[in-house]
């Protein structure tokens, strides 16, 4: 069956009246778990996967992908207004979304961040028509060395954000790093860090740890004020358009997210958080004024928004074609597969076409469908910072609470919290970039993980870094990145 052929068999089934009635239900669903902060599809999938044993296995899928995209456009949401990410991914997108809502421009930054999470989503869908069978040979020639170098490179090129405060950078990433550490050792099953305490065995929540850092800092920081000084006034749709320079901006950033997000959503392990992070590293790299991030860049709006949402739809393909789940979420995905009887692998494509190019076609169907829900509710998402800090915040930190709680029913991660935020509220009174921890964070436990083994595979030669191409192309990009920004701030002194 080739694409085109594909796509009208795809086309059948995603517009038949069940499969769009769940479509619709799913990205609804996932917009508003995206908007709370904290809660996450993680839950709402978990939540939803019992309904799925009563209905058609198209059905399912659709209405589970849908809740998982459609939690990355509302994530952004949140993290823009507030200054509290909805999800992981988009604990970025709080860098410059967030100063853009307090210069005014928070339907600008909302507006940019739907068109963007649109774009990349059927920029990826095009990428996951094309090239699902390139991408899915490509990515079993990735082995723990090619990971482990490649990640290096991600947390190399993401040090950029810190790069006019080198110190500073390296300090947060090497916090970051360590925080990763805490919990139980997969090898050898030893407790690193965790001083006797049992609920430190599994780590620390990704979710409080980001909650804390960019929420109840947030909260901390600005607990004195009772009032807003300015209101903001309804948003007409003309106040949402992006200026001539953010359409300047746009597309360039746009786009670097998607092939961002492509690749590495298409990778088994690596997922949408990654993209994000790396999308934000690209742009402000490759950005003539970069002292612009961090107070309204509408790149570090546009590039990680793209970012992530390509990657969720990319995801899908090592968990289609070669039935490796790339994240949690894509795990329970394969097991609403596997409660129907169908073996995700490499003949999915022939065995089950139906299933695969529907749930392509309806990737389409469903960004449609959230950029009609979503661009219409920006002017009430903007009313949000109407409401005064007195109510508003005590709201946030019960949302928090509430968030970080459904994760592991954990009283201990709420603690986690109120402690985060106390020195995340710290670290930003010192100016240290809460992003460069929380990238340490993520990206800490994969390192070591892929390190080890890749050294075990090898029986400990350090040279299959440098034997393997893919793992090398990475060690010398990661070599003449350090190198690239030990000149420039030479040059600068």
């Amino acid at each position: 069956m080739t694409a085109w052929e594909g796509l009208a068999h795809g086309f059948n089934v995603a517009l038949q009246p069940d499969v769009l009635a769940y479509c619709l239900l799913g990205v609804t669903l996932g917009t508003f778990i995206g908007v709370l902060p904290g809660i996450g599809a993680m839950a709402a999938i978990s939540l939803l996967l019992p309904i799925t044993f009563y209905i058609s296995p198209e059905a399912a899928l659709v209405m589970l992908a849908g809740v998982y995209y459609g939690a990355q456009y509302g994530g952004a949401v949140a993290s823009i207004l507030l200054r509290l990410p909805g999800t992981p991914q988009s604990a970025v997108t709080t860098l410059d979304g967030y100063p853009m809502a307090q210069q005014g421009r928070a339907g600008v930054a909302l507006f940019v961040s739907m068109v963007s999470s649109f774009a990349g989503s059927m920029l990826g869908i095009v990428v996951l028509v094309v090239l699902a069978g390139w991408l899915s040979e490509a990515a079993t020639a990735f082995r723990s060395a090619e990971y482990a170098a490649m990640m290096v490179l991600g947390l190399v090129a993401a040090s950029t954000i810190g790069s006019d405060r080198p110190a500073k950078a390296f300090a947060m990433v090497t916090l970051g790093l360590i925080l990763g550490c805490v919990g139980t050792d997969v090898n050898s099953g030893a407790q690193r860090f965790t001083f006797g305490i049992p609920e430190l065995m599994d780590g620390i929540n990704l979710v409080a740890l980001a909650m804390g850092l960019f929420g109840v800092a947030e909260v901390i920081g600005n607990i004195r004020n009772a009032e807003r000084h300015a209101a903001p006034e309804r948003v007409t749709f003309r106040q949402m358009m992006p200026s001539r320079d953010d359409l300047k901006r746009m597309p360039a950033a746009t786009l670097r997210g998607t092939a961002l997000g492509s690749f590495f959503g298409a990778l088994p392990g690596t997922g949408s958080t990654l993209s994000s992070f790396l999308s934000y590293a690209v742009e402000r790299r490759v950005a003539r004024h970069p002292e612009r991030f961090g107070k309204g860049a509408v790149e570090g709006v546009a590039g990680p928004e793209a970012a992530n949402n390509a990657a969720a739809i990319t995801a899908f393909v090592p968990t289609l074609t070669l039935g490796i789940p790339g994240d949690p979420i894509m795990a329970l995905m394969l097991g609403a597969l596997v409660i129907h009887g169908i073996q995700p692998g490499p003949e999915m494509l022939t065995a089950r076409p139906d299933m695969f190019w529907g749930l392509v076609v309806s990737f389409g169907i469903g960004n449609l469908l959230l950029l009609i829900l979503n661009l219409p509710l920006i002017g009430i998402w903007v009313s949000m910072l109407r409401i005064p800090f007195r109510y508003l915040y005590p709201a946030i930190l019960i949302f928090v609470c509430l968030g970080v709680y459904s994760v592991r029913g954990s009283a201990f991660d709420i603690a986690t919290v109120a402690v985060v935020g106390l020195c995340g509220y710290l670290l930003a009174l010192a100016r240290f970039s809460p992003a460069l921890l929380l990238l340490g964070f993520v990206l800490g436990p994969l390192i070591e993980t892929h390190l080890r083994r890749a050294m075990l595979i090898s029986r400990g030669d350090p040279m299959v870094f440098l034997e393997r191409p893919i793992a090398c192309a990475f060690v010398i990009a990661s070599v003449l990145l350090i190198g690239l920004s030990i000149f420039q701030n030479l040059r600068r002194r």
